[in-house]
Formats: C-alpha cells, structure tokens, sequence
C-alpha cells in the first residue's frame, strides 16, 4: 500500500464511497465529537493502552476512513490527503514534517455535514499532533472523538466496528502503552519520548494479508515515504527526504 491512491477493501466494504450524506449532524452530535470524554468509556479506556506511534498510525488511519468518505463532496479532502501522507511520515520521523495546523482563528463554524465533519476531524487531528510533538502522555481524549466521528458518518457501522475493534486488540497487544494513566500529572507538563517506539506502517490496518515484523513494517512505511512528493506536501520537510 504505497499510497493513498487505492481505497482499502474494508472502507469500501463499508460502502463509504460515494454514499448520499445521510448521517444526522445536530449541535449534540458535534458537541459529542469535539467533548468526547465520557461518551463512551470502554473506547475511551481502549485507547489509553496503545502507545505514542501506534496512537498516531490510528489517527491516519482514521483520518483515511473520513476521507474518502467526502470524497467528491468537497475540495477540501484534497488538503487532508497530504496531512494524511505528513501522520505517516511523522511516524518514523516527526522532524521531518511541519506541523498540522488548522484553522488556528477558529474561523470556520462545524457547521453542516460535510464541511462541519471535517472541519471537526482536523481540528482534533492537529490537537493530536501538537500533543504527540510535545510529547504529551495525553492523546487519547482528541482520539477519542475522532474514532467516534469515524464511525458515526459511515454507512455500514458494523464494518466499521469489527474493522476498529480488531485494529485496538491488535494495537493493544503490539504497540502497547508503556506506563499507566493513574500516576500521571493532570498539568500535562511532563515529556514523553516516543522516539524509540517501534514504527507502524498503513499495511498494519488495511492490508489483511501484511504479516507483522517490526522489520516488514520499517520497509512498508519507508516504500510509502518513497513514493510521496515530498514537495507537493506542505507539511513535509522536502529539504531532506525523511529515513
């Protein structure tokens, strides 16, 4: 899967793909994705036990299921393509991208489906990206809200729930978080350093035959950074190619 091009067999299985927008959006709806917090507590404790690179590769991930979603509803999916391709690369190397700032006057209301939905997810995309940049031991709550919108504007939500609660058993166990939310500074002071977490590639979450290795998975993100334009990308640092 060296780019973004092809849609994962399991997103179109969810028929996600040139679907009428037929989800509700209300005020409640778009309260619940940007305060996520409670809504859903055995998620929300899901998450928690993933680590720093596994939580941004399901970040991309998701990211992908709402885009191709509003695909051909909307120009703006053309922008969150490459902060797509920037989540990848920061992976296996944040110094290497810009960082994923969006709508930082909070210009834009959430408002109507498609445009609201998006404006959503990448407000809470660039609150995960600024948390992981930082090192901050939390990610979880912008993670949150983003699977939530994920799964609330996909057609077939079953698909989407098995596809989400495979990925967390299989992030849990692999990519697992290294130390305990009970102990940690509510100030959100403290750093993290990821920079030793084993990477995770696209593969990991939409190819079903990609055999896990911590080698396998260094040469599929390295085969998805090859064939990027690294200067047709804002977010990516073209001045030296990442590795």
């Amino acid at each position: 899967m060296r780019n973004l091009n092809n849609v994962p067999k399991i997103i179109l299985e969810s028929k996600s793909i040139g679907h009428s927008i037929d989800f509700t959006w209300t005020r409640k709806k778009i309260n619940k994705f940007l305060d996520p917090l409670e809504q859903n507590q055995e998620l929300e404790n899901a998450l928690t036990h993933i680590n720093h690179k596994g939580s941004i590769g399901l970040t991309a991930a998701l990211l992908e299921w709402i885009y191709w979603r509003f695909t051909g509803f909307t120009q703006t999916t053309n922008d969150t393509q490459k902060r797509i391709e920037a989540l990848w690369c920061s992976i296996n190397n944040r110094e290497q991208t810009n960082p994923l700032l969006f709508d930082t006057e909070l210009e834009i209301p959430a408002a109507g489906p498609v445009d609201g939905a998006l404006w959503i997810a990448l407000m809470n995309v660039t609150m995960i990206d600024v948390r992981y940049r930082k090192g901050s031991y939390f990610l979880q709550n912008e993670l949150l809200g983003l699977a939530l919108l994920a799964r609330h504007i996909t057609p077939k939500k079953k698909t989407f729930d098995k596809w989400l609660s495979s990925t967390i058993a299989n992030l849990v166990s692999l990519y697992p978080c290294t130390y305990s939310y009970i102990d940690l500074d509510e100030s959100d002071e403290a750093v993290y350093n990821s920079s030793n977490e084993p990477v995770i590639c696209r593969d990991f979450f939409f190819d079903p035959e990609f055999k896990y290795s911590l080698e396998a998975s260094e040469n599929a993100i390295q085969n998805f950074i090859d064939n990027l334009n690294l200067k047709a990308n804002p977010f990516l640092n073209s001045a030296k190619k990442a590795s």
